[in-house]
């Protein structure tokens, strides 16, 4: 076929869905001129039109502009003229699909249940003050438009930069702030309201000053004019709300690439603030000024993951320069300013407990084009608070050959950080192994600790030496803190006992335990904040009886689900006392926060006071404050249920085995009002992530509530609820290797036997259909579904893979916890791979991906070479590109549209192998009846992009489908 029979057959499917002029909703469709003598009536193609003889997954993306100017989707996202008439046959279902192949899709919204849920207003975010008698509100807005998320943005260095804003991009924002006082009988006072600043402000960066009497925050708008959308700093006085801009001059603008601001005591900030004296960006140069060379002529073994947004030459350089650039600025709410230090790319600055330092961070050249610039070249510098400097302390080289092994760390200071429980000592870490995690040396870390400015002479101090890879450290004074270390390939974690003050005092072991293994676990100290600001162990104190308690805050983790609890632990002795634990038989409840800790010294018991969250099955999560000795519990927070048309559902955690004895546990969801014997099976979609164990004990572990909220992300499985399918959630997928075996040598036959267990019990109750399995999942749950359909296709009728990978040898070097590389392992990266096994799937696999994503593993290009695979060998499958989506969807439209395609995608390969198309001469509708707002579809239309990129060989590969799916 040449290309005019093809442009004459694309006009005549559009004739199909076209009336006359004066009556369609839109402006009909136009040509460009390569196409036919009408001028282009969308936007211009990017680049040139070519040969429409293309496959379907290059035709999209070529020709997605060939849509109607003001095109309107529907509610199920037809985008039918709202009287139009289509023939509801299988053929017109045909037309559609090779339609969507051949010319792209707009943006479509799923069935109303679904959109409801999705649209349902968030809830806000608690932060409380400093001494616990205020708490704010902060109100967040639903999903953002897709023109928020295509924002221009720069990649550099492994950072994505919105130039205008001068901030990272994506940066979620809060559209308000509420302050409400913390009544003495639990309840909250009226709202405070924050004003001053203009409407429409993107709030960010929300913190309270160490006396908790103001907030600083910063203020944003969408703007065209470029100055109105960078971020300025305002502060607002607690007891008033009244708000106004920190800076008295326009010109100074804050810089959040990295950092953003900091209290530096009660009146006033360190800001990282854009050097005035920056000029435009830098010009990418129209000629280039030589060939991109990367040299190894040193022989160095450099193996690193696969980064992604790295810079690519000396343009890239000089612009991530311009725009990580920071200009300190020391600003008094008196609106005194002083600039101090010179303009640097500065990282992170972190105040000294008693506000008499700085410790400041910054990266500088020579930077990479291999690594992100987490790992340049570092530089740590001792300021006093106004800005002289003082010593530096260390100036890191560039770090391109951290060994890939888990447990790997630069060579080196590293996690260097102020004492909690001094006024200005610092401590911090430095590996003994060179930073290789396969290299067997004792110790493989040190701790030290010196103060700020030591005596001549005065060198280091050793506080602790660690066999394991040094954790982080819990302090409280000089007679105690716990420092904690780790090591991933035997999940051995140690909790150790110090004396930071005293050499006589020897460290000893407190605990010795398998991560893995959560029935052992004791729980985390809790800590209480400082007049400082700090936060240390909070010691506690019983009336009449010597000893150290502290708290520990566990998950308790039980064969019958987590049970959280409260201990009083005694340090010395080991004795504990449960002084609180969650009620087991209808709610869940957990610690959030000690709420009795803004005075100094042990807290007697009977002070003890401290925030809870109590939720059940079908009652969403409220706040307490459970007060001792009473322990009576004030209900401070009364949130509406966010989708009550769910709130009746039914949830049960469920227990089997796998047939190598392995126990193993899902959460199963069950629509509301749903009786088996009455209704019987349900289609089921199955929604999992494997994870790598050390021991089948521990594999088999319950984790989680039975009486746990069903939280409802805009992307979760558990919105089909709404469309009556039974959800078995999370059912645990081990990959298990003991002792010295690796997990990943035996990941195919252990993946297949953990779901042919989760498919058998599911039937076996009777709730799900044996021919009406799905199976679904993200990132490497994509991975998963794509292995289970090319190894298990007797299971599943249907897989959803979103934002996988799935070819590895395309991840050399390391994916997930495999930590050897492609030549150590070639076997198990090629059994592994679902592409090396596309011949094998013939069952239908709906891939969705981010054109952006920015995860390391998981390019885009991971799901176009499949779709090509998989297309190669006639398999039914469906590629769906989102432009401007990272790993994870964000805009409203992506997400929408997202559910839409999986909803369709259940509706015909897991409910339904037919499927019908029913339109209203007055509204279009999809099969569950649902109608389109007009309003609404023009709005998705306008908001950018004609949207996302879909291939698929629906109707090419049908000849080669088993029989039984026709």
């Amino acid at each position: 076929m040449n290309d005019r029979m093809l442009v004459h057959k694309v006009c005549h499917r559009l004739s199909l869905l076209s009336l006359t002029p004066h009556t369609l909703p839109f402006k009909p469709v136009q040509f460009p001129s390569a196409l036919s003598p009408a001028s282009i009536g969308a936007r211009p193609l990017n680049g040139t039109v070519r040969s429409l003889r293309t496959t379907a997954v290059m035709a999209t993306s070529r020709l997605r502009n060939l849509v109607p100017v003001n095109a309107v989707a529907s509610e199920d996202g037809s985008g039918r003229a709202s009287n139009g008439s289509v023939s509801s046959t299988a053929a017109t279902t045909a037309l559609e699909d090779e339609e969507d192949s051949t010319l792209g899709v707009r943006y479509r919204l799923p069935p109303q249940e679904i959109k409801d849920i999705v649209d349902a207003p968030p809830l806000p975010a608690l932060s409380f003050s400093p001494h616990r008698d205020k708490i704010l509100f902060l109100k967040r807005r639903s999903l953002p438009p897709l023109a928020e998320i295509a924002r221009p943005e720069e990649k550099l260095a492994g950072v994505r930069i919105d130039g205008k804003c001068n901030t990272r991009t994506r940066m979620s924002f809060y559209t308000g702030i509420g302050i409400h006082q913390l009544l003495p009988d639990g309840t909250l006072g009226p709202e405070i309201e924050v004003h001053g600043f203009p409407d429409g402000a993107k709030i960010n960066f929300v913190t309270w000053s160490p006396d908790g009497r103001r907030l600083a925050f910063s203020i944003r708008f969408d703007e065209e004019e470029s100055t109105s959308s960078k971020l300025k700093v305002w502060v607002a006085q607690v007891e008033t709300g009244i708000a106004r801009p920190l800076f008295k001059s326009d010109e100074i603008f804050l810089n959040a690439v990295f950092d953003n601001f900091v209290w530096v005591n009660d009146s006033s900030l360190l800001v990282c603030t854009i050097p005035l004296s920056r000029g435009d960006p830098p010009k990418k140069p129209w000629v280039p000024f030589g060939p991109k060379i990367q040299s190894n002529e040193q022989k160095s073994i450099i193996q690193v993951r696969t980064f992604q947004d790295l810079l690519k030459d000396e343009y890239d350089q000089d612009l991530f320069d311009y725009y990580a650039t920071t200009q300190l600025v020391l600003a008094s709410l008196d609106g005194t300013v002083k600039e101090i230090g010179p303009p640097a790319v500065y990282t992170s600055m972190d105040p000294s407990p008693d506000h008499k330092y700085l410790l400041i961070s910054s990266i500088h050249r020579p930077y990479s084009f291999i690594v992100p610039c987490g790992r340049f070249p570092k530089k740590v510098d001792l300021w006093t608070a106004d800005g002289k400097f003082i010593r530096e302390l260390c100036d890191l080289p560039l770090a391109e050959d951290i060994p890939i092994a888990t447990n790997s760390v630069r060579r080196g200071m590293r996690s260097i950080n102020w004492r909690a429980d001094k006024p200005s000592t610092l401590y911090w870490v430095e590996t003994q192994d060179e930073g290789d995690a396969k290299v067997d040396v004792s110790p493989r870390d040190i701790i030290y600790t010196q103060p700020a400015e030591p005596l001549e002479g005065e060198g280091p101090t050793i506080l602790h030496k660690l066999d394991l890879r040094y954790g982080g450290i819990s302090w409280s004074d000089d007679s105690l803190a716990l420092v904690y270390e780790s090591w991933y390939k035997t999940r051995r974690t140690r909790t150790w006992v110090i004396s930071p003050g005293s050499n006589d005092v020897s460290p000893r072991i407190l605990f010795d335990r398998s991560s893995e293994d959560v029935y052992s676990d004791p729980g985390s100290p809790m800590l209480r904040r400082t007049p400082a600001g700090t936060y240390v162990l909070a010691k506690v104190k019983k009336e009449n009886e010597e000893g150290t308690y502290i708290l520990l805050n566990g998950n308790g983790a039980t064969p019958e689900g987590n049970i959280p609890f409260l201990d009083l632990f005694d340090i010395n002795t080991g004795n504990k006392e449960r002084i609180w634990k969650s009620d087991k038989e209808k709610y869940y409840e957990t610690v959030v926060a000690l709420m009795s800790d803004e005075k100094e010294g042990d807290l007697p018991i009977d002070h003890l006071k401290i925030l809870t969250s109590k939720e059940s099955k079908t009652e969403n999560t409220q706040y307490y404050i459970l007060s001792w000795p009473e322990k009576k519990a004030f209900q401070i927070t009364n949130f509406p249920h966010p989708y009550p048309q769910l709130a009746s559902l039914q949830k049960e955690m469920v227990k089997y085995q796998r047939k190598d004895g392995v126990q193993l546990t899902a959460t199963l969801y069950l629509p509301p009002g749903y009786d088996p014997s009455r209704d019987g099976p349900l289609p089921c979609l199955v929604w999992s992530y494997p994870g790598e164990f050390k021991s089948k004990e521990a594999a088999g572990q319950v984790r989680g509530s039975p009486n746990e909220f069903a939280g409802i992300g805009p992307t979760s499985a558990l919105l089909w609820l709404a469309r009556r399918f039974a959800i078995l959630s999370g059912p645990t997928i081990p990959i298990i290797g003991e002792g010295d075996d690796e997990a990943n040598d035996r990941y195919v036959e252990q993946l297949v036997a953990s779901a042919e267990a989760a498919v058998e019990e599911v039937v076996r109750r009777g709730v799900a259909h044996p021919n009406k399995i799905a199976v679904g999942g993200h990132s490497y749950g994509a991975f998963m579904t794509a292995n289970l359909l090319a190894h298990a296709p007797h299971l599943f009728s249907c897989g959803i893979a979103r934002s996988g990978a799935y070819n590895r040898t395309l991840t050399p070097f390391g994916f997930q916890n495999e930590d050897r590389t492609l030549w150590e392992a070639t076997s198990t990266y090629v059994k592994m791979s679902p592409f090396m096994s596309a011949n094998k799937i013939k069952k239908p696999i709906l891939l969705i991906h981010g054109e952006e994503d920015s995860n390391p593993g998981t390019l885009t290009m991971q799901s176009d070479r499949f779709f090509n695979a998989l297309k190669g060998h006639g398999a039914l499958c469906r590629l769906v590109i989102l432009p401007y989506e990272s790993h994870g969807y964000a805009s409203r439209e992506s997400i929408m549209h997202v559910l839409w395609e999986t909803d369709r995608w259940l509706q015909k390969y897991c409910v339904s192998h037919t499927s019908t198309v029913n339109v209203d001469p007055d509204a279009s509708k999809d099969d569950s009846g649902t109608v389109s707002t007009d309003s609404e579809s023009k709005a998705i239309a306008a908001s950018g992009g004609s949207g996302p990129e879909v291939s698929n060989t629906e109707h090419e590969g049908f000849d080669s489908l088993p029989r039984s799916l026709l």
